[in-house]
């Protein structure tokens, strides 16, 4: 038998270098990104073989060195203790452009220039201008193209889910699924109304909303907010909190909601009755939420399903997709959860399936429990959306037991 005691601890200390390793990248990453977001695509644009005459180069690389000082300063003064919108906007808006910029200078850069010398079109100087022109063209075509998409009332996508312990009575219930919306800098009331006015024009019987209405506190997104209050369901509006409700005052947030009629739903549940059947409608706290240090929030699924009957059907919101795990465990029939954004700006979501289990649309979690993950309704941040559709959801949920089903 091979003696391992002395390599298991080598095994964690080599681990837990691994790990410190990475926390040390992490913390420099904030000062990182922004450098390659600007000074990649300058790099592939200006000074990859195109000899631009020097004024043109020089002009080029100020704009970049421009945009990488200005983007962190205005993110500092738009998100940070000043709350400055205009300069959110600013900021966010370079963001935005940069990592478009950035992930076509590297796609481009790398695979339209192998292809143009593998074609044997024109001299390296030639493939290196229109490598530059092609960038530009596809970034400014998407970042106009992903700002209609991120500012325009989202469309519906309809999906019947069925749900195995669904009554007969509750067959066709209609749930109206809305998160995301991310009041914040850009002023969206008006956008907000539409949004509203659309969800009403679906009949739901219940609306849902699953958090991160607001970058900002309650009082102070209010206005892009109240149009909420006008939204109708037959029988309940519910709402959980989001991970950005806990950077802007969440009980804020919690008590603006109650006040327009939405009944939050703190580690609780409701019942939906219909037909001589019943559901469940669930909800907890964002796992941030402990983290956040306010008191009485955390997400707790017991809480939740306290004193309800183990026989029923049972509908969750819970804002983050990864509390799937959490919910198959317990055996819940259907989580609904925003959070992802799909992605926002291809190919972002890359990153966040590293973060979560779903990034978009209905997925099986264990024996029983589906999850639908919203791409959300509104935005974060940088007003584009890539290859990444906002959506109000109606899901009509489907018993097995209904007329015609077998």
């Amino acid at each position: 038998m091979t003696d391992t005691s002395d390599t298991r601890p080598a095994e964690g200390e080599a681990r837990a270098a691994r790990q410190s390793g990475l926390l040390r990248v992490m913390r420099y990453l904030p000062l990182i990104a922004p450098v390659l977001l600007w000074a990649v695509p300058c790099w592939v644009l200006l000074h990859a073989g195109q000899h631009w005459p020097l004024p043109v180069t020089l002009a080029g690389t100020a704009v970049f060195a421009l945009g990488l000082v200005g983007m962190p300063l205005a993110m500092v003064r738009g998100h940070g203790r000043r709350q400055q919108d205009r300069a959110a906007i600013v900021g966010d808006t370079l963001l935005g452009s940069s990592w478009v910029l950035f992930t076509w200078s590297v796609l481009l850069g790398i695979f339209l220039r192998a292809a143009l010398a593998l074609a044997g079109v024109g001299e390296s100087q030639d493939r290196a201008r229109i490598v530059t022109w092609a960038v530009l063209g596809v970034a400014a075509v998407l970042l106009g193209w992903g700002y209609a998409e991120a500012r325009r009332v989202p469309r519906v996508r309809r999906l019947d889910v069925q749900l195995p312990r669904l009554g007969a009575g509750l067959d066709g219930l209609r749930v109206a699924l809305i998160t995301d919306t991310h009041y914040g800098p850009l002023d969206r009331a008006r956008w907000s109304a539409r949004v509203c006015e659309t969800v009403n024009s679906l009949d739901a019987d219940l609306v849902c909303h699953t958090g991160d209405i607001a970058d900002g506190t309650a009082q102070r997104r209010r206005e892009q907010a109240l149009p909420l209050g006008t939204v109708r369901a037959t029988h309940a509006r519910v709402y959980v909190t989001g991970n950005h409700e806990y950077y802007s005052e969440a009980q804020g947030w919690v008590d603006l909601m109650d006040e327009l009629g939405w009944e939050p739903l703190r580690n609780r549940h409701v019942l939906l009755e219909r037909g001589g059947d019943t559901l469940v409608v669930a909800g907890v706290d964002d796992v941030t939420a402990e983290s956040s240090g306010l008191a009485g929030h955390r997400a707790h699924l017991a809480g939740a399903l306290d004193g309800a009957d183990p026989g029923l059907p049972v509908l969750l919101l819970a804002h983050q997709p990864k509390f799937v795990d959490r919910a198959a465990a317990a055996g819940i029939d259907l989580q609904l959860s925003g959070h992802t954004h799909g992605g926002q700006i291809w190919p972002f979501h890359h990153l966040v399936r590293l973060d979560q289990p779903a990034l978009a649309g209905l997925s099986h979690h264990g024996p029983r429990t589906l999850l639908y993950t919203s791409r959300g309704t509104g935005f974060w941040g940088p007003p584009f959306r890539v290859f990444a559709p906002s959506e109000i959801t109606l899901l009509v949920l489907r018993s097995p037991d209904r007329p015609g089903s077998r």
